[in-house]
């Protein structure tokens, strides 16, 4: 197996892949170039990228390229699914508890000198209103929305390089900072395996997984927190409230078909909890999940145990 690692979309992307040499190396760089590429398009933080320009038509109708159209398409299906869950319309929420910058500065500036501002933000427009016009891959967001796919297009984007990957190698994976995607299984292995971290000593693993091609994702209110004024917050918005969301658990991790499902699920059974996570998972009993609480315990769902033979704290 060989290995190519590169900073992009604020994280580390690590693609392995079996095969020729040759082959795996002009794929490695192919797979770089597809995620800057895309990492350009989906990004918040560039007022070049399409999303801003999308965000600022918000009220008009907006031609967009295939790939965002495919992202606001998924979207638009998991918001639904979710409940409003999964939820890309809090980017106004999400500056207002500080994310207004890449995490790197965010976590820079943490602390008193990072003071909460003292606007507050409106109700914002129902993400379930957007519009899709597929005869001309034209999109409308309600006046005033402004969107935030961060989550959703970084597990789009490693899926969408492993499958360029595979082109040049039978077995490989594309892992965006806890977001993987796997095509076929490593010579003479039973399937990849995925440490479980622990959110609270990522030099940690608490289980070993072993997975079949397909997704896996993480999702942790651990890392990505920072302090902004009196209070620490985190990246993870429940829509309910549109503040950081108040949850049992410091992490989870989802096994699935597609890397977007995987990233939306883990972090809309973050915001549910322990409480709504049967609820959830009811819609997709393929699905699979992991929590790690804020003791440091394990819960998951039955068909979890197919995968690892860690001690649960319970089965949800």
């Amino acid at each position: 197996m060989e290995y190519h690692s590169f900073p992009a979309m604020s994280t580390t992307v690590l693609a392995g892949a079996e095969g020729s040499l040759g082959a795996v190396i002009a794929g490695f760089r192919r797979v770089e170039a597809l995620v800057r590429e895309h990492e350009r398009r989906f990004t918040r933080f560039s007022e070049q990228s399409e999303l801003s320009a999308l965000n600022r038509s918000a009220g008009s109708w907006f031609e967009v390229t295939p790939e965002m159209y495919e992202v606001l398409g998924l979207a638009l299906r998991y918001h639904h699914e979710t409940g409003g869950l999964f939820d890309p319309a809090v980017l106004d929420r999400l500056e207002q508890a500080g994310y207004d910058r890449s995490i790197e500065i965010v976590q820079a500036r943490s602390g008193a000198q990072n003071p909460t501002p003292s606007a507050a933000v409106g109700p914002h427009p129902d993400f379930g209103e957007v519009e899709l016009a597929a005869d001309r891959l034209a999109v409308r967001l309600p006046p005033g929305m402004r969107i935030d796919l961060g989550g959703i297009a970084k597990g789009w984007i490693a899926e969408q390089a492993a499958h360029l990957l595979n082109r040049y190698s039978p077995a490989c994976a594309v892992n965006a900072g806890g977001d993987q995607y796997a095509c076929g299984v490593p010579y003479d292995e039973p399937g990849w395996q995925v440490g479980l971290e622990d959110p609270f000593d990522p030099k940690h693993d608490l289980a070993e997984l072993t997975v079949g091609p397909g997704a896996v994702a993480t999702s942790s209110i651990i890392k990505r927190r920072w302090r902004r004024g009196q209070s620490e917050n985190h990246h993870l918005i429940d829509p309910r409230t549109g503040q950081p969301a108040h949850t049992p658990w410091a992490s989870v991790t989802v096994i699935t078909d597609t890397a977007a499902k995987a990233e939306v699920l883990a972090k809309a059974l973050l915001i549910a909890g322990q409480d709504g996570s049967e609820r959830l998972m009811a819609r997709y009993p393929k699905s699979a999940f992991i929590a790690i609480d804020m003791q440091g315990s394990l819960w998951g769902s039955e068909n979890s145990k197919e995968f690892s033979y860690g001690n649960y704290a319970k089965v949800v």
